[in-house]
C-alpha cells in the first residue's frame, strides 16, 4: 500500500515519537522513508543588516542536519532512509514534497494545541493535512499523548474524544 513515506521532523525530542511511528509504518509496508527538516529562514528576516546571514543560515542548516541525522539513527536495521534539509516555509515545502510522485503518505507529529495557542501559533500540521496531495497520518507528540502501538496511532483530546488512524 505504501512504498515511500515522507517524514517531516522539527528535531524535537517529542517529534522522535512521530519519526519512530513512521518507521514502524515503513517496516510494516516494506516502504522506504524520507526524513526532511525545513529551515524556516523567514523567522530571521527582521534581523539587523549587520547580522551575518551566512552564519545564521549555516547554523540553521547544521541544526536541520543534526535533526535528520538523529532521526535516521532511530531507523531499524533494513529500513532504507533518505534525509534532506530544505529551506522555506515549512508547511509550503512539506506540501510541495507531499505529492504522489514523491511519496505515498506523510507521517508527522502534531502538538495537539487548541484554542488561542493554535490561533496565535498556527499549525504546520493542519496546513499540511488540508493541502497535501497524499494522505497524512498525524501522531500526537505532546506530553499528553498516549503511547502508540505498532499499526495504530491513538490520542485523546482534551474534550475526551478518542481519535485514531489505522495504518494497516
Amino acid at each position: 500500500m505504501y512504498d515511500r513515506i515522507l517524514v517531516p521532523t522539527d528535531g524535537s525530542k517529542q517529534g522522535e515519537r512521530a519519526v519512530s511511528h513512521a518507521f514502524d509504518v515503513a517496516i510494516h509496508h516494506g516502504a522506504s522513508a524520507r526524513v526532511i527538516y525545513v529551515v524556516n529562514a523567514a523567522n530571521y528576516g527582521g534581523l539587523p543588516m549587520e547580522t551575518a546571514w551566512d552564519g545564521i543560515s549555516d547554523a540553521l542548516r547544521e541544526e536541520g542536519q543534526a535533526a535528520v541525522d538523529r532521526a535516521a539513527e532511530l531507523a531499524p536495521d533494513g529500513l532504507e532512509v533518505e534525509t534532506d534539509v530544505l529551506e522555506g516555509s515549512p508547511s509550503r515545502v512539506i506540501v510541495a514534497e507531499a505529492q504522489p510522485e514523491n511519496c505515498d503518505i506523510v507521517v508527522m507529529g502534531t502538538h495537539g494545541r487548541g484554542g488561542i495557542d493554535r490561533l496565535l501559533l498556527g499549525s504546520v500540521t493542519e496546513r499540511v493535512v488540508r493541502r497535501a496531495g497524499v494522505p497524512v497520518l498525524t501522531v500526537r507528540v505532546d506530553e499528553k499523548s498516549v503511547t502508540a502501538s505498532t499499526g495504530t496511532a491513538e490520542a485523546e483530546s482534551e474534550s475526551g474524544q478518542n481519535a485514531s488512524a489505522s495504518v494497516e
